[in-house]
Parts: structure tokens; sequence; C-alpha cells
């Protein structure tokens, strides 16, 4: 690990391949569940795994729902080789010395295999009615940066000080220093995010509204890779094509992300995503519509490899 580089590293010819993490929000599922899925997307090609933070499941309150944290923790110690984060942690839940810790400690545990994705909070709402935090946008913007510049800092392993608006530390100093650089993901287009994606950023996750703006936006992201998230319905048929659709419909209806979820076989899914790596995509989060089924990962295999073949033409 090079401990005093904070800026993106350059990215080797042989990481060019587009690869595949799973997004699955760990709610309305049991541990065992979960680990299910991680060690069957871990056979069938996927990349990584990723989970969603928040203190309540947004939209959906009433359902039980596990901790951030906590279940990237229980699936690294399942798995062997799957990179697992979060799509994305909400800074506001965390001082930005302890998620350092908590960090590393993952860090070496898994052999390298966690990642920080991290973001200002996409619900509001949620930081209003338990008490965390600021709802103010530019209070939350400016929070996170602080927070990425001090993880940066301990995870040199040299002692340093820190003045900020929103945190102070005098002689700060964490060991051990992380197994390799730590990949920090930070998503959004916003003129201060873009900022902090360049100085801080491996992963640039740019909002699916925002895919035709990648090319107008790439400079802004400096060094970061680009990734997605891609909300998507695996069917063989066109009877099975219309009860998804429906499904989706009524499932997501109210979703302002609705008419974004693809709904495809696996020869249009492929396709769909061949042509999201030829603007630039490197990494697609795919959020499964019906909950990531086992036989719905075993058959994403297929999107996996011919997707991995396309690229090596």
């Amino acid at each position: 690990m090079c401990a005093g580089v904070v800026g993106p590293q350059p990215i080797e010819e042989s990481q060019m391949s587009p690869t595949f993490h799973l997004f699955l929000p760990q709610m309305r599922m049991s541990h065992e569940t979960i680990v299910e899925r991680a060690l069957v997307a871990e056979s069938a090609g996927f990349e990584g795994m990723a989970f969603m933070d928040h203190l309540a499941p947004p939209l959906a309150y009433e359902h039980e729902m596990w901790e951030a944290m906590s279940i990237a923790s229980w699936v690294l110690a399942r798995t062997t080789v799957l990179q697992v984060g979060h799509l994305v942690l909400c800074d506001a839940f965390r001082h930005p010395a302890m998620l350092a810790r908590q960090a590393v400690s993952l860090d070496h545990a898994s052999g390298g295999r966690f990642e920080v994705g991290i973001g200002w909070g996409s619900v509001p709402a949620e930081l209003s009615t338990f008490g965390v935090g600021s709802t103010e946008p530019r209070e939350r913007v400016g929070r996170l940066a602080e927070s990425l510049e001090i993880m940066r800092g301990l995870w040199t392993g040299e002692a340093f000080d820190y003045h900020g608006e929103h945190f102070t530390l005098r002689g700060a100093l964490q060991r051990p220093v992380p197994t390799r650089r730590i990949p920090v993901t930070v998503g959004g287009v916003g003129e201060r995010t873009l900022a902090l994606v360049r100085a801080h950023a491996d992963w640039w996750n740019v909002p699916i509204h925002a895919l035709d703006r990648i090319g107008e936006l790439r400079d802004r992201a400096g060094g970061a890779r680009v990734s997605m998230q891609s909300m998507i319905a695996l069917v063989s048929s066109e009877r099975e094509r219309e009860e998804a659709t429906a499904l989706v419909r009524r499932r997501y209806g109210g979703a302002r992300f609705l008419e974004n979820i693809v709904v495809g076989t696996a020869p249009e899914l492929t396709e769909h995503f061949i042509r999201l790596r030829a603007e630039g995509v490197e990494r697609f989060y795919t959020w499964f519509t019906d909950f990531a089924r086992v036989e719905t990962l075993h058959r994403f295999a297929e999107v996996i490899e011919d997707v991995a073949a396309a690229g090596e033409k």
C-alpha cells in the first residue's frame, strides 16, 4: 500500500473489463438467505456485492432490515473472493474516525475485499426522524468532504491534526494501515459532489438519469472510474416479460426510477450492458426486481460471460 497517496490511482489495462456487483437491499431476508445469494453470486461470476445503508427501509418502514456494516461483515466472513461494500453508506450515521477503523478492520479480516461506498444521504427525512445530523444539503456535502479527508489521513498510519467546520482532530493516529488502498465510491453529478469524486474517489457512480451526461462530465470526475446501478428483470419468454412488467409496475409503481427498469432476456440484457460499456461504464451494480432469486443469479451468469467475451473482442 502507498500510504501517502490521496488521489485515484492509474488504471491498469487489465482492469478495463466491465464487472458486475450484486446490489441487494438487506431487508425482508434472513442472514442465511443473504449469504446464500452471496455464495451463488460468487459462483456465477459477480465480482462484488453491495448493500444499502438506512435507519429504516425507504418506502417500506414496516419491514425488517439489517444494519449495513454488520451485514457486510457477515457476508465477508462467509465468502472468499467477493468484494463487499455499500451503495452507499450515509456519512451522517458514523464519525469518520470510527468508519475509518471499521473499514481497515474489515479490510484485514477479509484479505482486502472491503470497499467504501459513501454519500451524504439520499433520504433527508430519515435524518430528521431519527435526529441524526442536518437535513440541509450544504451541511451534508460539507461534512462528507471532511469525512473523506479524515479517513484518507487516518489510513496513512501517520499522526495528523485536522480542523474543519464539522470535525476537529488533534494528533489523530490509527494503525494498522490498510492492506491496500481501500477503494472509495462516491456518486452524483452536482458540482460539489464531482469535486469530491476528483479528490477522493476511485469510482464515480453515475445516477441512471444522468447517463447521457457522462461524456460531458467525465473530465470533471478526474481519474475515477465509472459505475452505475441498474434495476433489471431477467426473463426467458414473452409471457415472463408480461408478468415481470406487471410485477414491476405493481411493486415499484410509485418510484421515480420506474421508467429506468430494464426487462429483458439474457441476450437483450447482454446488449444493454455492452451499450453502456461503450459509454464508459466499467462496473454495473445490478438490482434484480425479484430480490435476486437463486435461479435468477444462476441464469444471469450467461450475461456476465457474454459481456466479458464481447469486451475481449
